[in-house]
């Protein structure tokens, strides 16, 4: 029911249907898409679900309890369910959220139906509040009502969905030389953490993007900021402009700016990251960056 009314709702807007824009880039149908090229998301959240219609929900129950869910948690028996093959139906029925900080933020729908997988996978056994979850795709029309038993948010078709917990994320980044494990891994987790609770970030602008995109695959950040941790100086600055080199591509600027605890002096690097298609990447590496 939810996949079925997300996918009446984007067909209305389909080439050599009517189709309304109204000027922003949530419209879904392809020419307004090709003239807002760039509405991609590269997000941070948590992902679940929500049951569009009471029907599904029973459903779901029955299921469960054709299996073996005795000693199972609500979650646990949610995904000894759902990843049994002769199930596989309700996958689709169900309304799949993204929430960011909590907050849902978007739906979500796979551009390849095989994906739906993914969805599954994301559901842990022992939900914890440091789950993070990546998702990347193209932001669509905002779901109808019946989608997602009311929920309106932006609907978003990903191409790439990865799961992992924060330690995980932050135990796979060496270590510098010079610091040991256990004090760089609260370094890390601070910046990881400035990158998350940037006001209103929710993957779909070129900032933010750059953003999240540093946060889970430039190690580089993290190693900075353990060296300037090291001088006494704090992380004091999180911004992102838009880059000098920018023209027929986006180019943005990802500056991070340090403040010595002593003297006060501030020392700012930057890395200069393309966010022109759906997949953001490196133009130059952090290096220290000085204001014009």
């Amino acid at each position: 029911m939810a996949t079925e009314a997300i996918q009446q709702h984007q067909e209305s807007a389909e080439p050599g249907k009517s189709c309304e824009c109204s000027g922003g880039r949530e419209c879904g149908c392809e020419s307004c898409r090709a003239k807002h090229k760039g509405a991609w998301v590269y997000a941070l959240g948590t992902i679940g679900f929500r049951f569009p219609a009471i029907s599904i929900e029973k459903e779901l129950t029955q299921a469960i309890s054709r299996g073996d869910a005795k000693g199972l948690t609500d979650p646990q028996a949610f995904r000894e369910a759902l990843v049994r093959p002769e199930n596989r139906y309700l996958v689709r029925q169900l309304c799949w959220v993204l929430s960011v900080e909590h907050v849902p933020t978007y739906i979500l729908t796979p551009r390849d139906p095989a994906d739906y997988l993914l969805l599954v996978e994301a559901l842990r056994p022992n939900p914890s509040p440091v789950d993070l979850d990546v998702v990347i795709g193209m932001r669509g029309p905002t779901a109808p009502p019946q989608a997602c038993a009311g929920l309106q948010v932006p609907v978003v078709a990903f191409d790439q969905l990865y799961s992992f917990d924060r330690e995980s994320l932050l135990s796979s980044i060496p270590h510098p030389e010079n610091t040991p494990a256990d004090r760089f891994r609260p370094m890390a987790e601070e910046v990881l953490q400035r990158i998350i609770e940037v006001v209103g970030n929710t993957g779909a602008t070129d900032e933010h993007r750059a953003l999240n995109y540093l946060a889970v695959r430039y190690p580089a950040i993290y190693h900075r900021a353990a060296e300037e941790f090291s001088q006494n100086a704090s992380l004091s600055s999180v911004d992102v402009r838009p880059s000098a080199l920018s023209g027929a591509r986006r180019i943005v600027d990802v500056i991070f700016g340090y403040t010595n605890r002593s003297t006060d002096v501030v020392t700012k690097f930057a890395v200069r990251v393309d966010v022109t298609d759906e997949f953001p990447f490196l133009v130059s590496k952090l290096s220290a960056y000085f204001d014009h």
